[in-house]
C-alpha cells in the first residue's frame, strides 16, 4: 500500500485490501472513501469486504465510485462534503490514486487554495493533475496542452491480447512506433486459474509484472483510457489527456459484474462462497475442496457471452475428482445450474462430457440464471425458465457454492462510438476491422465476433491483426482472416482433458492430428499440454510474437 498525502487530512493511495484497514486506523485515518468501482479488476477486492474491515476497526467508510477519467462536478462536490464532514483525517482510494486526487483537486478549487499549489501537492505525490488544471480554474485549455504523444499504433489493453498483438506488430517490423496503454502493475494468466483453485498451480506461477512483459520498443503508458475519440484518432486517458494514433487497437478485456447478483459481493470468500474468476479468490476454492467432506455444491454458470465458457464446468469436474478420489463423493450432491440450454455449445464434446457428470453424478439444470445469494444462510436464488416462456424463482441451499458472474464490455467502451448495441467492439468478424472507423481494430474478449472468448482465441487473432494493420499502413501485402479459432482444454478428472477446439459456427479445428489427441474423448497427453506446454508457450511464445501454429494466411487484397 503506498500511501501518498495531499494535505495534512487527506491521504490517498491504489488500491487497499481488508488486512490493510488496521494499519490505517493505526496512523490516525477516521473515515475510508472508495472511488473504485467494483469488478474493475480481477484481483480487485470489493466494496463490501472492505466496508466489513473498516467497520471492524472502527472507521466510517463511503462509496463514491467513479468511472476512470470521467470525474465530474458533482462528484467532487460530494467528495469535498464528506473531506467537511469527516471526524478526523480521511484515506481516499481507486486503482491508482489518480481518480481520489482528481476529485481532491477539484473539489478544492473554490477553497480558497491557490490553482499552483494544488498542482504541486498532486505532483509531489506523484500525480499529474495537468489535464484537469482547467477545470480547477474554470478556465479554458486548448487540445494541443492536452496532449501526450503520436504513435502508428496505440493498443488500449495490456492483457493476452493486447501484448500479443504489439509483440507480432514488432515482430512484423520493428520500425513501428507502438504504445500500450494499460494501468495495471500485475499481468494474470488466467487460464491457470482453474488449476490454482484445484490444487495444481500456486497463485504466484500465473502472475507477472506488466514492466517485464511489454515487448522491446514499445512504449507503456501506465494510465487508464477514460474515452475514444474516433473523429480527431485520439484516446482521452485519465486526467483528460490525449494520446494520438494512426491506428487503433482495442484490447480491453472484459469486466465481471459480481454486483448483477444480489448479496454475492457481500460473502465473496467466505461462507463457502468462491470463484475462480478472481485471482485472490481461486485458492479459496482449493480450501473448500479439501475442507468439504458432504454436503451440497453448487457450480454456476451465467448467460453468455463469457471468457472461457468451459470454465465453470471445470471447476465442477476437478472438484468431483478428489472427492471421488478422497472417497468423499458419495457423501456430495453436486449440481450444475447453467443459465443457458446445453452443457457445451459444439455437440461433439457433449458425449464425453456427459460420462464423467454421470460419473461424478452431477445434476444438471440448465435455464437456471443465479440472481442472488445468502452467504450466511447458506442459500441461492435462480430464476428458473420454462420452455413456455414463463419463469420462476428457486431456492436451493448450499454448503459451497462457485460462482461465476456475469460480464460485460468495460464501462468506458460500453458507452463509447465503437461498440455495438450490446457494447462490445464492432468489428468484421473475418478481419477484425471495426465496421466503421477504418483504421480501428479489437481482438480478445472485448469485441464482438462470434467466437469463444479464450486465451486460445486471442492468440490466433493477434497475427491477423497484427498483419491488417500493417496493411492498413502501407506495410504488409494481402488482408489476414480469422476464422473463429477459440480452444477450450475441458479438464474432466486430474490427468485428463477433453481438448475442445473450433471455430465459426461450431466447427472442429484440430491442431494436433486425430492419432495424437482426439480432441471429443478424454486425453492424457492433453493434459500435459495444458499443464506443462500451455504456461510456457503463454510467456514465451505468444507474448513475445512467436506464432507457433498460429500464424495467419495471407490472402491478396
Amino acid at each position: 500500500m503506498d500511501i501518498k498525502t495531499l494535505d495534512t487530512e487527506l491521504t490517498v493511495s491504489g488500491q487497499i485490501l481488508p488486512e490493510d484497514v488496521d494499519t490505517l486506523a493505526r496512523r490516525g485515518v477516521r473515515c475510508l472513501i472508495c472511488n473504485r468501482p467494483d469488478g474493475e479488476g480481477a484481483d480487485q477486492p470489493n466494496f463490501a469486504e472492505i466496508e466489513r474491515a473498516a467497520q471492524a476497526a472502527g472507521i466510517a467508510v463511503h462509496y463514491l465510485p467513479v468511472t476512470t477519467g470521467a470525474v465530474t462536478d458533482d462528484q467532487a462536490a460530494r467528495f469535498g462534503a464528506l473531506l467537511s464532514a469527516a471526524d478526523g483525517p480521511v484515506h481516499a482510494y481507486c486503482r491508482s490514486g489518480m481518480r481520489s486526487t482528481t476529485l481532491w483537486a477539484l473539489s478544492r478549487g473554490d477553497s480558497g487554495l491557490s490553482l499552483e499549489t494544488i498542482l504541486l501537492r498532486a505532483r509531489e505525490a506523484g500525480y499529474d493533475m495537468s489535464g484537469v488544471a482547467a477545470r480547477v480554474a474554470h478556465s479554458g485549455v486548448s487540445v494541443g496542452e492536452m496532449e501526450l504523444a503520436s504513435y502508428d499504433v496505440v493498443i488500449v489493453g495490456g492483457g493476452a491480447a493486447g501484448i500479443a498483438c504489439a509483440a507480432s506488430l514488432r515482430e512484423r517490423d520493428a520500425s513501428l512506433s507502438v504504445a500500450i496503454v494499460d494501468p495495471a502493475d500485475v499481468h494474470y494468466y488466467q487460464p491457470g486459474w482453474t488449476f490454482v483453485g484445484a490444487g495444481i498451480f500456486s497463485p504466484s506461477t500465473t502472475a507477472r509484472t506488466m514492466a517485464s512483459l511489454i515487448p522491446r520498443g514499445v512504449d507503456w503508458v501506465k494510465a487508464a483510457v477514460a474515452a475514444f475519440d474516433p473523429a480527431r484518432h485520439a484516446v482521452v486517458l485519465e486526467g483528460c489527456r490525449l494520446l494520438r494514433y494512426r491506428t487503433l487497437v482495442v484490447a480491453a478485456g472484459i469486466k465481471l459484474n459480481w454486483e448483477a447478483i444480489e448479496g454475492l459481493v457481500d460473502t465473496l470468500g467466505r461462507n463457502g462462497v468462491t470463484s475462480n474468476y478472481r485471482y485472490d479468490l481461486a485458492p479459496y476454492t482449493w480450501k473448500l475442496v479439501q475442507e468439504t467432506r458432504a454436503g451440497r455444491a453448487l457450480f454456476t454458470q451465467p448467460p453468455m457471452p463469457i471468457k472461457c465458457a468451459g470454465a465453470p464446468q471445470k471447476a465442477m469436474y476437478l472438484s468431483c475428482d478428489h472427492w471421488l478420489r478422497q472417497g468423499r463423493l458419495r457423501d456430495m450432491e453436486v449440481g450444475f445450474y447453467n443459465a443457458g440450454g446445453a452443457l457445451f455449445g459444439v455437440p461433439e464434446y457433449v458425449p464425453a462430457l456427459m460420462r464423467y457428470v454421470e460419473r461424478y453424478g452431477a445434476a444438471l439444470n440448465f435455464q437456471h440464471n443465479l440472481v442472488r445469494v445468502d452467504g450466511e444462510a447458506r442459500r441461492a436464488w435462480f430464476v428458473r425458465s420454462g420452455e413456455d416462456g414463463q419463469s420462476e424463482v428457486v431456492q436451493r441451499e448450499f454448503d459451497m457454492i462457485h460462482v461465476v458472474p456475469p460480464q460485460q464490455a468495460p464501462d468506458f467502451v460500453r458507452a463509447s462510438p465503437l461498440a455495438d448495441e450490446a457494447g462490445w467492439v464492432d468489428v468484421d468478424q473475418f478481419t477484425l476491422r471495426h465496421k466503421h472507423f477504418e483504421n480501428i481494430w479489437s481482438l480478445g474478449d472485448v469485441m464482438n465476433a462470434p467466437n469463444a472468448k479464450t486465451a486460445a482465441a486471442a492468440r490466433k487473432q493477434a497475427p491477423v491483426v497484427a498483419n491488417n494493420v500493417l496493411h492498413f499502413l502501407g506495410r504488409a501485402r494481402g488482408l489476414a482472416r480469422y476464422d473463429g479459432y477459440g480452444s477450450c482444454p475441458l479438464t474432466v478428472e486430474r490427468g485428463k482433458i477433453v481438448l475442445a477446439e473450433f471455430g465459426y459456427g461450431g466447427k472442429l479445428l484440430p491442431s494436433m492430428p486425430r492419432w495424437l489427441i482426439n480432441g471429443t474423448e478424454p486425453s492424457r497427453l492433453a493434459w500435459y499440454l495444458k499443464e506443462w506446454m500451455l504456461p510456457p508457450i503463454y510467456w514465451k511464445a505468444m507474448l513475445r510474437g512467436r506464432e507457433w501454429l498460429a500464424r495467419p494466411v495471407i490472402t491478396e487484397g
